[in-house]
């Protein structure tokens, strides 16, 4: 690195908690492969632009950064839960043919037909959620009442374990993301409490014939060389629950955020609601928060947006800033409810793209469709600008989203 190259202090920095860090456009046009110290203290380079955000990401060669890889530490010393240190006893093949194995297993349940399948039921919780919140009255936390609540049933549901756990969920989940927010020594303890829960849901399958997904992993590892050891079946239904719960139920919050802000985007739903498909993409497009990023270890060469970096590069791509890509979006910086195509990145991209989309985009489609037919004169209760971000974890949110109606 150069003496007078910048480095930018990494999250950057945000005026409001709906709006992108302004640097972000400079960052595209003038330096789209960007210096940036993490947490830590330790330097990774960050990528801006779509193409070679995408690019990256496609690419199978690389993965996510694990504690035997020397790469950029992203929590300060003493802080961090495993996916932020990389020390998760989590065992899930991270590439090649061995992650394409576990990808084409955990994927038979995550099909297009079984997540239609899940719509009625998932209509009938939110319309139940919304009745509960509406029984309490207004102003009401919408977070809370209906989109942390919605995804953990759904995700319960599926693996087949107890929604009454669900507040213990939610303390594991936010240990394993966090960045600052636990120390090391409180995360690692909250990491082997959920790996002794998850223990024992297992065990108390394996003698029966659910048709849960924890199950069905069950059965398809009985045969010889095809199935999931005991530790990546563990390692998967562990996985499973974080990433089936907290990032949808925080995106609940963000999208009817969102649509919030500027009244009259609610009210062309209301007018329309056939574009809640369209309507549910453009969310996951614009939404500026999507927390820290998906990080890539380069251990090889290669070369991105121009520049060379070597083996041993850590690199944090910020999809959120690629999906303001004016090269790619007409119109980025506008919210079009009708979008389309709408290529955005917040799914990833190739070989580790999120398994879980189709079920995110049913949630978030069946929550709008909902609350626009429940609800039609929902409204914030603050001003859109007092909105506060969840901070410390890896994943981004809104601490709260009041709304009245």
């Amino acid at each position: 690195m150069t003496s007078d190259e910048q480095v930018l202090s990494y999250p950057l920095p945000y005026e409001t908690a709906l709006e992108p860090p302004k640097e972000w456009e400079r960052l595209r046009g003038q330096c789209p492969v960007a210096t940036i110290e993490l947490p830590s203290g330790d330097r990774a380079k960050m990528l801006t632009r779509h193409a070679d955000i995408k690019a990256l990401l496609t690419d199978p060669r690389f993965a996510r950064p694990t504690a035997a890889d020397n790469a950029a530490r992203v929590a300060p010393e003493g802080s961090g839960g495993a996916a932020a240190t990389g020390e998760s006893t989590m065992v899930v093949p991270m590439k090649g043919e061995q992650h394409l194995r576990w990808r084409r297993l955990v994927g038979k349940y995550f099909t297009a037909k079984r997540m239609a399948a899940l719509r009625p039921s998932m209509t009938a919780t939110a319309e139940h959620l919304i009745d509960e919140m509406v029984r309490k009255g207004a102003p009401a936390d919408l977070k809370a009442a209906l989109g942390f609540p919605l995804p953990v049933y759904v995700i319960c549901d599926m693996l087949g374990v107890p929604a009454d756990d669900r507040h213990r969920f939610s303390r594991w989940s936010d240990m394993f993301l966090s960045v600052t927010r636990y120390t090391q020594e409180e995360a690692r303890a909250g990491q082997a409490e959920f790996a002794a829960y998850m223990s024992e849901q297992i065990a108390g399958k394996r003698d029966g014939d659910t048709d849960d997904l924890i199950g069905m992993l069950i059965r398809e590892s009985e045969g010889e060389g095809q199935g999931m050891s005991d530790a990546e079946l563990l390692s998967t239904a562990m996985g499973l629950l974080v990433a089936g719960h907290e990032t949808t139920a925080n995106m609940i919050g963000k999208m009817v955020a969102l649509l919030l802000a500027d009244r009259s985007r609610w009210e062309r739903l209301v007018a329309d609601p056939s574009l809640v498909r369209t309507a549910v993409e453009e969310s996951l497009r614009f939404d500026a928060n999507h927390g820290f990023g998906l990080r890539r270890y380069l251990t090889e060469e290669a070369e991105l947006g121009g520049e060379v970096l070597p083996a041993g590069t850590t690199v944090l791509c910020a999809m959120a800033s690629g999906n303001r890509d004016e090269s790619v979006f007409d119109r980025a910086g506008e919210m079009d409810l009708g979008r389309s195509p709408n290529p955005h990145l917040t799914f990833g991209a190739g070989p580790h793209s999120c398994l879980g989309q189709a079920l995110a985009r049913t949630e978030l489609q069946v929550t709008l469709e909902t609350l626009l037919r429940r609800l039609p004169t929902l409204e914030l209760a603050v001003p859109p600008e007092d909105l506060k971000r969840v901070e410390g974890l890896l994943v981004g949110g809104l601490q709260e989203v009041p709304v009245r109606w």
